[in-house]
């Protein structure tokens, strides 16, 4: 079955979920697992051209309950650096190593990155504050030592072979 299916509601279905907290995270080293990835098209600025892009979602674990993050990596090679900088960060890929890029397995995986709050102005003129990934650190071991495992949810009613 596909995961979409589960997605839709009907006219007449009921509800439950409010949905979580938005949790802003204090600049600072963080840990994260990365929850999603979308292949997507940017549609071209002032210093970048249309291009394909990755859309990541990534979950941070803190006491005052989950963060979501998102952020766009294009496809562009002046900023190559920057995918580079993500494979080493969740552990693919080493320094000055040449990779070919697997984006089927970047779900699930764990890496460690500077977060910061970032200010803008949305369409109605309001101030908001949202979390934004600064950079990323390469991959290791000892960050993940004693962390908890993270719960990714699954999108599927399907039966689990246990």
């Amino acid at each position: 079955m596909n995961n979409t299916e589960n997605m839709f509601l009907d006219w007449n279905d009921s509800i439950e979920t409010d949905g979580q907290e938005f949790v802003l995270l204090p600049e600072g080293d963080y840990n994260f697992v990365v929850t999603n990835f979308e292949r997507g098209r940017f549609p071209g600025g002032p210093k970048v051209p249309a291009c394909n892009k990755a859309s990541i979602t990534v979950q941070v674990s803190t006491e005052s309950g989950i963060a979501v993050v998102k952020f766009d990596l294009l496809l562009y090679r002046s900023l190559e650096w920057r995918i580079s900088s993500f494979f080493r960060c969740i552990g693919q890929k080493k320094h000055g190593e040449k990779l070919t890029m697997n984006w089927n397995t970047v779900v699930g995986s764990r890496g460690r990155a500077h977060f910061k709050q970032r200010t803008y102005t949305n369409q109605y003129g309001e101030d908001k504050v949202v979390n934004d990934l600064d950079k990323f650190y390469d991959y290791k071991p000892e960050y993940f030592v004693n962390e908890k495992p993270v719960l990714i949810p699954i999108d599927s009613d399907e039966d689990l072979p246990f």
